[in-house]
């Protein structure tokens, strides 16, 4: 995903600017080592379940204030530095699109994302 130009296509969308007062971005990537103990990594497999992430962003679009919530997830075998999971939260003010963000990261992290730390 061209993070920049999911946000210029995003802005063409009828409502944005009268609804949207704030963009946040999340681009997640491979890190070079695992949370559970900073074992150094040299590959993760990531299985995105597509379906669920659109189902966790429809959720996140109905909050007061949220124009648009979009993610996107790279499958399959990817090594440190490689981009994984795009997210986009735009809507109204902070205080409705930061928290928005937080929790489309959660849950599609937790409910929608499986991954496979390949050591070596």
């Amino acid at each position: 995903m061209d993070i920049s130009q999911a946000i210029a296509e995003l802005k063409k969308e009828p409502g944005f600017t009268e609804n949207v007062g704030m963009i946040l971005v999340h681009n997640g990537v491979v890190r070079g080592w695992s949370r559970a103990d900073h074992a150094d990594i040299t590959a993760i497999e990531i299985t995105p379940d597509r379906a669920k992430m659109q189902a966790i962003c429809e959720e996140i679009e109905k909050r007061p204030g949220i124009f648009r919530a979009v993610a996107h997830a790279n499958g399959g075998l990817m090594h440190p530095g490689d981009d994984v999971l795009f997210l986009i939260v735009a809507g109204d003010i902070r205080e409705n699109v930061k928290p928005a963000l937080a929790d489309l990261l959660d849950r599609i992290k937790s409910e929608a994302v499986n991954k496979r730390e390949i050591f070596g």
